[in-house]
């Protein structure tokens, strides 16, 4: 398959192939099998995976600023979306940049941390041939999938926040003080390039020049937001409660699970039960 897209690439000549491409994957998958690839972009480079096939739906992994793919089957994941879904639908998961235990890498860009991390996730779906789709996250995937339905309102046909991340007004500096504690140092150990200054300039723009509500939007771009979400709150430091409600009851297609959702553990099944209900009732009728 890479094999295939780079001939394409090189080439220059081959569009009907191109746009065939993200099919042969969805095929492959539908058989039982994942497949990986990889997106590049100037200095950006992303390792992603797919599975299953139907209506595309990108999966976005806890983990904070560590999110990859592994994290689906960790202890970090309360089940994993991979195998719940693909057998309805095409789904699409990748390890986000610079993660430690990632494959996939690129700058740092100060300025512009959360759209640098948007820009990834759109281009991946560019790179698929994929124009709508759905989208599930966990914990950073919540700020995540905000700022998707603000830079790609057209795209994206509903959207599930697990256990979303959130800013509580007395831990403002939590997700900075963690990165610059767990995810800097390591960083900086592989990349050469970088120093923990430059961390510190990111995470600050990050997490403390706008350290309110979810971070990528405002309350009301929330309570103008027209797409379908559905939204699993939890309760923990990373993943207020407030916020996820405060979200829910702003977004005027918003929908809640219960809660607590997660425990005792036979919850889950359940939760999971109302998401396939949410997305199914939410996906386009030609699929």
């Amino acid at each position: 398959m890479d094999s295939i897209r780079r001939t394409i690439l090189t080439t220059g000549a081959a569009a009907t192939a191109m746009a065939a491409a993200p099919r042969v994957f969805a095929q492959q998958a539908g058989q039982g099998a994942t497949t990986m690839g990889t997106y590049e972009k100037g200095n950006v480079r992303i390792h992603f995976e797919e599975a299953g096939s139907g209506f595309p739906l990108l999966l976005i992994a806890g983990g904070g600023l560590n999110s990859t793919i592994s994290g689906f089957t960790s202890t970090i994941s309360p089940f994993d979306p991979i195998a719940e879904f693909k057998g309805k639908y095409r789904c699409i998961a990748a390890d986000l940049r610079n993660a430690n235990a990632g494959q996939s890498s690129g700058p740092l860009e100060i300025e512009r941390p959360w759209d640098s991390y948007t820009d990834d996730h759109l281009g991946l779906m560019d790179h698929l041939g994929i124009d709508k789709f759905m989208v599930l996250g966990f914990c950073i995937g919540g700020p995540f999938i905000w700022n998707l339905l603000k830079r790609a309102p057209d795209r994206v046909v509903a959207a599930v926040l697990a256990q979303p991340s959130g800013s509580r007004p007395e831990l403002r500096d939590f997700f900075y003080d963690g990165n610059m504690k767990n995810w800097g140092p390591e960083l900086v150990k592989r990349r050469p390039d970088l120093t923990m200054e430059t961390v510190d300039k990111f995470l600050t723009r990050m997490y403390r020049t706008d350290p309110d509500f979810v971070f990528t939007v405002t309350r009301d771009f929330v309570r103008n937001c027209e797409t379908p979400v559905l939204i699993l709150p939890d309760d923990v430091p990373a993943h207020p409660y407030a916020v996820a409600m405060e979200a829910a009851m702003l977004a005027p297609k918003a929908e809640v699970s219960m809660f607590p959702w997660k425990e005792p553990k036979e919850r889950i099944p359940l939760a999971v039960r109302q998401i396939h209900s949410f997305l199914r009732a939410h996906r386009p009728a030609s699929t």
